[in-house]
């Protein structure tokens, strides 16, 4: 009886295939819907590294690409789950770590995303052990809310530098399209199902008709892109080189790939209710992490300067129109695969203007911050112990990153010091290269690497006292977890 039920609850279920022109258009509303956030993540990726404009197109095509296979593998051998598989937010906080490691200090683009590739290339193995061998399921059972909710909060809080400033390069252009997602997401949305589906795509669009209406992009150097861009082009493997492969780099890249596999499980099960499906069970779950490692081994190779995980805005437009048909996110796949192959589609997006960006930033990683703190509801926050585990987890997660990228501290003049900023001081209290030769170097670019990610060190440091401090399970948020799982 309960199975008749979930099934009244959707118009397709995971097993109906609708109509293929109706498919058609509900696939295509679902490549909408992860829209935004595939063309934000290689728009950020390319500024940091200085990727010129020509490969940038490239780059956004790239990510479709990725993400229709990475999508249709994992629902035809993976999870088998309607859900769509992306570029992750998670994975930029070691992405920044990587980039601006003294390592790569003035090398060109291509080197950085070379190195970027080869730690995606590692960590997808970790995550693929993670999933098929099952010990997702032993794994899932010391990460409890106090540990994801700082872990997650760091993703969108690590991005602070980069979202007002970017903004500011065009006040006018950037307060439009903050103020239209505001509007959109949070008064329109409510009266409107369009802006409920597509507030952050609609805010885009608002901006950068704007900005064009207003002279504010070069309109004859964007012709000139779209010209030079190939009509067809497929992505391929190494086609930015051959990856380059550092243990430091790939230990901290492990810290985004933790983060991305407790998201993706909590989005299993929430996927599975709105589609009408049963819920995962252990083998399906570790299944699903596994093709995601798979995913993030074909976007490591092919290039995106990302991983691929779940993502959520999908499961939102299932649980908004009722369609939790597998057989549509495929047809949605094929619509993805097909616009990656098409270079000018890649091209005609490098004109969206920074300021628009950074005004998605403002809303978008605010967001992701708020998200990881929702966590907190199911904790006791009245316990002592939890509030400083929490609280150390978040300062530490600050203050370490800010210490080991070359952060400068205000200084006092009594302290022998002139009175201001005191020039960085990030080098470890141990000289490794001398004491333990090259072995050493390594160990300390990867002790570096680790600190110089926010949410590592607050992953590391609130899972670590989460299971060594006494506290009962009710506290700590994991019998709430425990009883969701088992609906």
């Amino acid at each position: 009886m309960a199975k008749k039920e979930k099934k009244l609850m959707v118009v397709y279920g995971i097993d109906d295939k609708p109509p293929l022109i109706e498919a058609i258009f509900l696939g295509f509303q679902h490549y909408l819907t992860m829209f935004g956030a595939t063309i934000i993540i290689p728009i950020l990726i390319a500024g940091v590294m200085g990727m010129p404009t020509h490969e940038t197109g490239l780059l956004i095509s790239t990510m479709f690409f990725v993400s229709g296979i990475t999508t249709l593998l994992q629902t035809t051998w993976g999870n088998r789950l309607p859900i769509v598989q992306g570029g992750t937010f998670s994975f930029l906080p070691p992405f920044f770590a990587i980039v601006f490691s003294a390592t790569l200090a003035g090398a060109g683009w291509e080197m950085k995303i070379q190195y970027v590739q080869g730690a995606i290339i590692i960590g997808s193995f970790f995550e693929m052990a993670l999933g098929f061998t099952g010990a997702i399921g032993y794994l899932k059972k010391y990460l409890g809310p106090i540990t994801i909710a700082p872990t997650i909060a760091l993703i969108g809080l690590a991005l602070y530098a980069i979202g007002w400033p970017w903004l500011m390069y065009d006040i006018w252009i950037g307060g439009i399209a903050l103020l239209a997602l505001i509007i959109y997401s949070q008064f329109l949305s409510k009266k409107y199902r369009l802006f409920l589906l597509f507030p952050v795509i609609l805010s885009i669009f608002t901006a950068w008709a704007i900005a064009f209406a207003t002279g504010r992009i070069d309109t004859t150097a964007l012709r000139a892109t779209i010209d030079a861009a190939p009509w067809i082009r497929i992505p391929y493997p190494f086609q930015w080189g051959m990856p380059q492969f550092s243990a430091a780099f790939a230990v901290g890249m492990l810290a985004g790939y933790l983060a991305s596999i407790v998201e993706s499980v909590g989005d299993y099960y929430a996927c599975a209710r709105l589609s009408g499906a049963p819920i995962p069970s252990a083998k399906k779950i570790s299944r699903g992490i596994g093709f995601e490692g798979v995913g993030c081994l074909v976007a490591g190779l092919i290039g995106t300067g990302n991983g691929t995980t779940s993502y959520s805005e999908n499961i939102g437009a299932i649980g908004i129109t009722k369609v939790g048909s597998r057989y549509v996110v495929q047809i949605g796949a094929i619509v993805m695969l097909l616009l990656g192959a098409f270079g000018k589609f890649g091209a005609f997006f490098t004109s969206i203007p920074m300021a628009i960006v950074g005004a998605m930033f403002c809303g978008l990683f605010g967001m992701i911050a708020s998200v990881g703190l929702s966590n907190l509801q199911f904790v006791d926050m009245n316990d002592s112990r939890n509030l400083f585990i929490i609280g150390f987890a978040f300062f530490m997660g600050l203050s370490v990153p800010f210490w080991a990228k070359g952060g400068w501290i205000w200084a006092d003049v009594g302290a022998g010091y002139p009175e201001g900023f005191l020039p960085p001081v990030n080098q470890l209290p141990i000289n490794w290269e001398a004491t333990a030769g090259t072995l050493g170097r390594t160990f300390a670019e990867i002790l570096t690497t680790i600190a110089a990610t926010g949410m590592a060190v607050a992953a590391i440091i609130a899972g670590i006292l989460d299971n060594i401090l006494p506290g009962t399970r009710e506290s700590r948020g994991l019998t709430y977890w425990e009883d969701m799982a088992e609906e």
